[in-house]
């Protein structure tokens, strides 16, 4: 290269360097804000659903806490009643 090639290869540099900071500024800067953004709203959105299954898993112990009580309070009654249907002749 001579030297006229290398003086007129500074300045395209410089200005191709200044050109691609104000399209990263411009264009890409953006892009990445909107898909962080994105990205917020999608884990929102994960955030409501554990708390939807969160709220449905509470209701399913509940009832099988009653469903538990019914069963071991009333649990020697049944064995009994089993037994005296075994017992009792048929008609």
């Amino acid at each position: 290269m001579d030297n006229g090639t290398l003086a007129l290869m500074i300045p395209v540099l410089g200005i191709s360097c200044g050109l691609l900071a104000i399209i990263g500024g411009v264009f890409v800067k953006p892009m990445f804000k909107l898909r962080e953004r994105r990205l917020e709203i999608e884990a929102q959105m994960i955030a409501e659903r554990a708390a939807q299954y969160a709220s449905g898993t509470g209701r399913i112990e509940e009832r099988l806490r009653v469903l538990e009580r019914i069963v071991t309070d009333r649990g020697i009654d049944v064995a009994d009643e089993i037994e005296k249907l075994r017992d009792a002749p048929l008609n």
